[in-house]
């Protein structure tokens, strides 16, 4: 008997392909198949071609900030698109494997709206299947999910054991409600309301059932590339996030279990990248210490380039730790600071950890390793003034700043805040940093201002990286771009004019120069702070 698993497309400006391995159905595959059913997948995005869509009319407030293409360095988004397979390709792909069940991934509330989508193509090809949705976003809000009359079933929580029990009932004719995780419509048409399904022995599920996942499009620089998650849920309870403040405890896997897991796909495929999706990879410092020794025994050092995209604690790396992970193969450490603002940190429930975070960063150069420092900015309550302070400090820290847009996520404190305050977008879509979701006291304007000046922050470091001084303020009438200038030259001058004036410029394919919509009082501050951290060159 054939379970039909679905990654289903989605909508956005951008997509990072490394990101969406279809880990979680992969895990669910292998459980089925320990059980005995056949399993197929479609993974939606498993496909370079993308097509350009009309923006959504919720969306229309972006096209004064996206709506003109930019090709310089201080450009942000510009083409809303559709990545992956169309919904009638999915149609036709289901119909090739006559399953008995559906189950469909709806990871993030925000491509909600794809996932439904999914579910009602793949229904008008099988009316009488079940189908089933799990996922982050329908264990927030089953509720919502189960709306869309395609949906049958959602499953809330982990996955791997609820779906494979969910199938032995329907194929067995057996009692629904003791399903972990189980949300169905009663006879009543009321709902059945489970809580969220929890593995309590991590180590006990099947390694993920890699040989569904379609390796050769996720291959990076010609090898392959997988992700892999070793532990689960989170000790912390930070406002913004839904992981801490869930009924779901942090867990984590053994290091034979992990390491097992990558020795079998090292044995099968050319493994060039991992990328650990935990929410805290190095909480316990002598179990990472163990699985990267392993990890450098079965690869050498530096043959695989190793990431934890979602973050790392810096509290929780020190030298030796730091050490072992460049060895093993981390080029880059990812570091979540949040914000510098102690008023700030007290509303994301964070301790100050600047401290930790400057020692992280100055034992990483020790060991030539890249710095990403990430934080939140535009959230409920936090002040625009703040965040510029917070990317001067990424700035002067020598580090790559990563400016995350502040969006509500169903099931955090922030949600239910923005909720009260009557600030909380007014459709599901919206529930995703590009569209710049939410303007309060950081109103919207000043947040794309942010995401622009991580921008130019990032171009100055890139300069210094290659020991070129910021080019001192030049007036734009003085400035001439030539056609043949390359995306370097036009980014320095575009610079030399944004310090004269604090317009932030850009440039279309065609050569255009355009100004784009900023907060002059963010760009002063900007400005008047860089003077005071970093040299500037003489105008020539």
């Amino acid at each position: 008997m054939t379970i039909l698993l679905i990654q289903p497309p989605i909508r956005d400006f951008y997509l990072t392909a490394k990101r969406t391995i279809p880990y979680g159905l992969a895990s669910i595959a292998s459980t089925l198949e320990q059980h005995g059913f056949t399993v197929a997948l479609i993974d939606s995005l498993a496909t370079s071609k993308s097509r350009v869509i009309d923006l959504p009319d919720e969306m229309a407030y972006l096209k004064e900030y996206y709506g003109t293409p930019d090709v310089s360095p201080f450009a942000l988004f510009h083409h809303y698109r559709h990545f992956g397979y169309s919904f009638e390709h999915i149609k036709r792909l289901a119909r090739q494997s006559r399953p008995f069940l559906i189950g469909i991934s709806s990871l993030f509330t925000a491509y909600s709206a794809e996932a439904l989508a999914t579910a009602e193509a793949v229904k008008s090809v099988y009316p009488d299947i079940p189908v089933v949705l799990g996922g982050h976003h329908p264990t927030a809000m089953p509720e919502s999910v189960m709306k869309c009359r395609a949906v049958d079933f959602v499953l809330r929580g982990e996955g791997e054991v609820s779906m494979a029990k969910l199938a032995d009932a329907l194929k067995n004719g057996r009692e629904l409600t003791q399903i972990p995780g189980i949300v169905f419509r009663k006879g009543n048409g009321e709902l059945h309301v489970s809580d969220p399904a929890m593995i309590e022995n991590l180590d006990a599920c099947p390694l993920p059932a890699t040989h569904l996942v379609n390796h050769r499009f996720y291959q990076r620089k010609k090898r392959a590339a997988m992700a892999i998650v070793a532990s689960r849920g989170c000790p912390m309870a930070c406002s913004y996030c839904a992981l801490g403040n869930t009924a779901s405890r942090y867990r984590q896997r053994s290091v034979s279990s992990v390491f097992n897991e990558i020795r079998t796909a090292a044995d099968q495929y050319d493994i060039g990248f991992i990328d650990f999706e935990d929410e805290n990879l190095a909480l316990d410092k002598g179990w990472l210490l163990g699985l990267l020794n392993n990890i450098k025994a079965l690869f050498g050092s530096g043959r695989v380039e190793l990431r934890a995209m979602n973050g790392l604690y810096p509290p929780s790396l020190d030298e030796e730790l730091i050490k072992a992970m460049k060895e093993a193969g981390f080029k880059t450490l990812n570091l979540s600071l949040g914000s510098t603002s102690k008023e700030q940190l007290i509303r994301f429930n964070r301790p100050d950890i600047r401290y930790d975070f400057e020692q992280a960063v100055t034992i990483a150069r020790q060991y030539d390793m890249e710095v990403v420092g990430y934080v939140i900015a535009g959230a409920p309550g936090q002040y625009p003034e703040q965040s510029v302070a917070d990317i001067l400090y990424l700035l002067n820290s020598g580090v790559i700043a990563g400016i995350s847009i502040y969006y509500p996520a169903p099931g955090s404190r922030d949600f239910q805040l923005c909720e009260r305050t009557g600030i909380l977008p007014r459709k599901l879509s919206l529930m995703r940093s590009t569209a710049v979701p939410v303007s309060d006291t950081t109103r919207r304007t000043e947040s794309v201002t942010l995401l622009r000046l991580g921008r130019i922050a990032n171009f100055i470091k890139s300069l210094a990286d290659e020991g070129i001084k910021i080019p001192g303020p030049l007036p734009m009438a003085q400035i001439r771009i030539e056609p043949d200038d390359s995306r370097r030259q036009k980014g320095i001058k575009l610079l030399q004019g944004f310090l004269s004036d604090g317009h932030i410029r850009g440039m279309t394919p065609h050569g255009e120069i355009v100004t784009h919509r900023v907060s002059a009082g963010l760009t002063n501050q900007f400005i008047q702070g860089l003077g005071r951290i970093l040299p500037v060159a003489p105008v020539k």
